[in-house]
């Protein structure tokens, strides 16, 4: 198992410090560092820095936003980055939520999954080179009856196949992940919980004839170094709390729904009704602290290295964390801490 870096978002003042961390993760030799996006910061333009910046570490997107770009300008993207990257480029794609993919990029949240399946083709046959030709129900390349013509991607990857990472939730995406993608970025990921999705995403490896050779299972966990686990979880309750609570509507929210299927119904819908309502820090305490534990790695190096080998045998092959501590020189500490206890674990 490898170990990863998500910076997250980009633009609320951490940007120095998290230049400090991916370059720390270079040194440490982590196989890869993911940059996100919402309606901030861009993720492309973050990782050009950070790539121009390091040396072997892998740079990945966690996630463009499909809502965000056609197909072609995602290929020319993924082409280019991985060219001034020297080959480290790795491309996560994701549907967004309604919220964002209506309110912020004025696409409608329509067929999900049709739309990823045409999306990643369309990527995949400009990434190779071909003439782009494509008839499908979301995207017709060139558009019939007009003067576009069929075109060829002139930049050359490094790479002769930029690895493609879907970030998928729910039952339907997690079998399109299986018979498309070379990789999954899960998050909230428990391995106590996780052989249904690892399931799901075999059945639709299955239905394509595929192997899962090689495949990536690459979940996103909040890091918290320290001496008390039980304090540690404290600084996961913010994130976890806005994205069971606040991340989508009331009707409409893949975190909660997953949360739901991990045995927390109740606790979700009550983190929901006070996130909802404003009542934030309501909606952080009732954050159950099984939940935090099952899905972030805390505590000293010892419970770290053992929940490790957890996420190991679970089928986790790229273990990426997501510092969570109140200053950048403890998030270096606690990458350093992640690098040894992977060691110790015996799972590296």
């Amino acid at each position: 198992m490898r170990l990863g870096l998500n910076l997250g978002y980009w633009g609320a003042g951490n940007d120095a410090a998290n230049l400090a961390l991916a370059k720390k993760a270079d040194e440490l030799d982590y196989a890869v560092v993911w940059a996100a996006e919402a309606y901030g910061s861009d993720a492309p333009t973050v990782l050009s820095w950070v790539a121009a910046q390091t040396s072997r570490i892998d740079v990945g997107s966690a996630v463009l936003q499909i809502p965000a770009r056609t197909p072609a300008m995602t290929a020319m993207t993924a082409a280019t980055l991985d060219t001034l990257s020297g080959g480290r480029f790795r491309l996560g794609l994701g549907v967004s939520g309604p919220q964002v993919s209506e309110g912020w990029h004025g696409v409608k949240f329509a067929s999900p999954l049709g739309r990823t399946r045409e999306y990643v083709e369309i990527v995949r046959k400009a990434l190779s080179r071909e003439r782009v030709r494509y008839d499908g129900d979301h995207f017709q390349l060139p558009l019939p009856g007009g003067p576009g013509k069929a075109l060829t991607l002139t930049v050359h990857p490094v790479r002769e196949e930029i690895p493609v990472y879907l970030a998928a939730i729910g039952p339907k995406n997690l079998e399109l992940t299986g018979e498309i993608a070379n990789g999954w970025l899960p998050v909230f990921y428990s391995p106590e919980h996780a052989g249904e999705q690892l399931k799901l995403i075999q059945a639709g490896a299955d239905k394509a004839g595929r192997s899962l050779d090689g495949f990536d299972v690459v979940p996103t966990v909040p890091l918290v170094v320290g001496d008390d686990w039980k304090a540690c979880a404290d600084a996961v309750r913010g994130y976890a709390a806005l994205y069971i609570g606040g991340m989508g509507s009331r009707e409409k929210n893949f975190y909660n729904q997953l949360a739901c299927r991990m045995g927390f119904e109740r606790e979700a819908a009550d983190v929901q009704q006070k996130y909802l309502g404003r009542d934030y820090e309501g909606a952080m305490a009732a954050v159950p602290l099984e939940f935090i534990d099952a899905t972030s790695l805390l505590g000293p190096k010892e419970r770290v290295a053992e929940r490790m080998q957890a996420f190991a045998e679970s089928g986790v092959t790229t273990l990426t964390v997501a510092p969570a501590m109140p200053d950048p020189e403890g998030s270096a500490h606690a990458l350093q801490v992640t690098a040894e206890a992977v060691e110790s674990a015996g799972v590296a």
